[in-house]
């Protein structure tokens, strides 16, 4: 989760790293990652939601998905580098953007 390491998976096991330059999507965490999803199903990115909630009022993943359009069509597992429900991520978005309000 080191936002400067250029590795993105890895199994010390096998001595199997993949990097940023070999995979098909940027990862949210990593620098310079563009676009930087925070909704990977919907392809919502983190620029969106806090524009949900500086534009639109939008306070809650809730009010961000009625907004944005964020989780309209979930297959976390499948589409989320982590394998899991992107909810956390739109969360510290939407805190991102409660700050700048």
């Amino acid at each position: 989760m080191n936002k400067d390491c250029d590795v993105i998976y890895y199994d010390n096991t096998n001595d199997i790293r993949f990097f940023k330059d070999q995979i098909k999507v940027p990862i949210w965490f990593k620098k310079n990652a563009e676009p930087k999803y925070a909704c990977y199903c919907s392809k919502v990115t983190e620029k969106q939601v806090i524009e949900a909630v500086i534009y639109h009022g939008a306070k809650t993943v809730k009010e961000v998905n009625e907004v944005a359009g964020a989780m309209k069509n979930p297959d976390c597992k499948k589409n989320n580098p982590l394998g899991v429900c992107c909810h956390k991520i739109i969360q510290e978005a939407i805190d991102k953007g409660l700050a700048i309000k």
